[in-house]
């Protein structure tokens, strides 16, 4: 599992070039470890099984295990899915970029939250709002710690 920032990095890099699948793979590669290092902080060990498929969603299921405000995050790590499988399952020359650009997007919108709820535990009570960290500004992170 890589650090934070590494992964952070790592989302902000793919590209569709050379190779599509790899993006791909490597996007949800990366989004399943954001919610690993969740899992792993709150003290337990990520679950390798599938939900509908999906390892992102059984690690969303287990994350959100105990504390309902992780339910936040639970459509963001399905569209994540939904984008994999156009680009896979339905590829259009056309929109791939653009596709690609949105399941970015929508891994980085993963990792932010769970990064801010990794510093700020009542984030996600009300929707995803970052206010919590905005108002908090002697909260250090903790995300360039290697978990």
């Amino acid at each position: 599992m890589r650090p934070l920032v590494d992964i952070e990095t790592g989302i902000a890099a793919v590209s569709a070039e050379p190779d599509l699948q790899g993006a791909l793979d490597e996007l949800l590669q990366l989004s399943e470890e954001v919610i690993e290092h969740w899992i792993v902080a709150r003290g337990d060990v990520p679950t390798r099984g599938k939900r509908e498929g999906f390892r992102l969603l059984a690690l969303h299921r287990q994350g959100a295990t105990g504390d309902p405000s992780f339910n936040a995050c639970r459509e963001t790590c399905r569209e994540i899915v939904y984008h994999y499988n156009m680009l896979k399952m339905q590829p259009d020359p056309a929109e791939t970029t653009h596709r690609l650009e949105m399941m970015k997007m929508i891994s980085s919108h993963l990792y932010l939250f769970i990064s801010g709820k990794m510093q700020v535990a009542e984030l996600g009570d009300f929707c995803c709002s970052s206010k919590p960290i905005r108002l908090a500004p002697d909260v250090a992170p903790e995300i360039t710690k290697e978990v």
